[in-house]
């Protein structure tokens, strides 16, 4: 299979968000590490860095998947895709944000892979954030948070969620619940205001019945890539 030639790289000016989305996808490919594994995100940021990693396809081995559609996505460009389980180590791991602020902590789970974005996270050396200029906040919590959660304890948990101020409703596809790539169920949460990160993440996760909640904050990006109207903007989190 030959190797597409990369999207165009849009210049600095009145950028759209698309545009955004290719600058930062193009400008992840220096934090790849030939040779090396790469974690890979999901959602639309992540997917123009995954068309873009095509063009290095050859020089890494492959790629460990936190969604099954970046998995298909990957394949379909044919980037090997092996299970985290069978990759001790991952040099970089490469995904969007829903937000993130001046310390690196993230809300993430707009595209239902928070769970599995976790875990690919925890296992790699590095986290590049890609995003655009949108997703930068001073206080995390104007995204709705996602939550993952198993069905038996959704009423419950909302009801929690409900006693902290936040509103939490069930995601839906279509008229039914969307059920995530690990079968269970989401919650989108706003009106918070999270102003300590790591200790929101940390209270949330022992809340029986939270698979994982969409706050990063132990496993905070350590660069972000933003995309804005002057180019790429590094933002280093180390």
């Amino acid at each position: 299979m030959s190797t597409p030639p990369l999207p165009a790289v849009p210049s600095p000016g009145a950028l759209t968000q698309d545009e955004l989305k290719t600058l930062v996808g193009r400008a992840a490919l220096d934090y790849v590490v030939r040779g090396q594994w790469v974690g890979v995100g999901t959602g639309s940021t992540v997917n123009k860095f995954i068309d873009a990693l095509v063009s290095v396809r050859h020089e890494i081995p492959g790629a460990v998947s936190s969604s099954v559609a970046s998995t298909e996505r990957l394949r379909a460009l044919g980037i090997a895709v092996r299970d985290a389980n069978e990759v001790e180590r991952l040099a970089v791991y490469i995904d969007g944000a829903d937000e993130i602020d001046g310390k690196g902590y993230m809300v993430k789970g707009g595209g239902a892979a928070l769970t599995r974005e976790k875990i690919v996270a925890a296992q790699s050396d590095r986290f590049v954030c890609i995003a655009d200029a949108s997703k930068q906040v001073s206080v995390l919590g104007k995204f709705p948070l996602p939550v993952e959660v198993i069905p038996m304890a959704s009423a419950r948990i909302m009801r929690q969620f409900a006693a902290l101020g936040g509103r939490a409703a069930m995601r839906m596809a279509g008229d039914k619940p969307l059920v995530t790539d690990n079968g269970q169920l989401l919650l989108d949460v706003q009106g918070l205001s999270i102003s300590d990160p790591l200790a929101f993440e940390a209270e949330i996760s022992q809340w029986p019945g939270v698979v994982t909640v969409g706050v990063f904050a132990f496993q905070r990006a350590h660069i972000c890539l933003l995309g804005t109207d002057a180019g790429v903007q590094t933002l280093r989190f180390d």
